[in-house]
């Protein structure tokens, strides 16, 4: 997990410096009024995601929390993806072997085999990759503001200046990456790919090379690139969530 956390985007910089301040209260609950309604709704705003802090290992109450007001508030069709960055992580002995638990169904009751004895798997841990946060996918109003925000649990909203001020969205540019973490697609994520793209691999027998995209297959989301390979030009195949777009510098 060490490798995957190498490279930190601009958007976990941003959650870093929000760490930091370590807010003990939320001081926005409370500036807005549910029946404010100061939105222009001939115009509403297209569905973005938003960074919500949270207090410290609760990100999953919040996520129901929020599901629930969503539902309670009618507000399914403005509030749509809450995703919490949870992986798991084999737990492992003094030797590096993996440790082994016995298997549970989901009733509780131990799996046996055939022969009536438990059936062992590796024991693992979750972890959280951005502890204290979850990402929401939503429409930003003053109704979905005043959910969102007096949401048991939630602390904050990243890219807030408080008293009152709605958030501003995280660029597509910015929370692709994360999302791809998360194992997260979006196909409206990848609808600026084009050949002649510059882009890395995130993932895979190749992963950390730089190529160009010589064609894209948005209806498979899997795209054709140009790398160098043992000094040789090589055409590979990867899917959309195993690439990032890097931007060219202006010399």
């Amino acid at each position: 997990m060490e490798e995957e956390n190498k490279n930190t985007t601009s958007v976990e910089q941003a959650l870093a410096e929000e760490e930091k301040k370590n807010r003990a209260v939320n001081p926005l609950i409370g500036e807005v009024n549910p029946d404010e309604d100061n939105d222009n709704h001939d115009e509403l705003p297209e569905k973005a995601w938003y960074v919500i802090n949270t207090f410290g290992s609760r990100e999953k109450a919040v996520k129901e929390n929020l599901e629930k007001r969503a539902k309670a508030f009618n507000m399914e069709d403005k509030i749509f993806r809450i995703i919490v960055a949870d992986y798991e992580e084999p737990v492992l002995d003094e030797n590096g072997k993996p440790k082994m638990t016995k298997k549970k169904g989901p009733d509780g009751k131990l799996v046996r085999d055939a022969n009536g004895q438990p059936v062992l798997v590796p024991r693992v841990k979750t972890k959280n990759y951005y502890p204290g946060y979850i990402f929401v996918e939503m429409i930003m109003t003053d109704e979905t503001w005043f959910v969102v925000r007096n949401t048991p649990g939630v602390s904050g909203i990243t890219g807030s200046s408080g008293k009152g001020a709605k958030p501003f969205p995280i660029p597509r540019e910015e929370i692709e990456p994360v999302l791809k973490r998360m194992g997260v697609e979006d196909p409206d994520m990848y609808s600026d790919y084009k050949p002649g793209d510059l882009v890395k691999l995130l993932s895979g027998t190749f992963a950390d090379a730089e190529g160009t995209i010589d064609s894209v297959d948005a209806a498979n989301s899997t795209v054709k690139i140009s790398i160098t390979l043992f000094g040789r030009p090589q055409s590979i195949s990867a899917k959309f969530s195993e690439i990032e777009k890097i931007e060219k510098i202006d010399e």
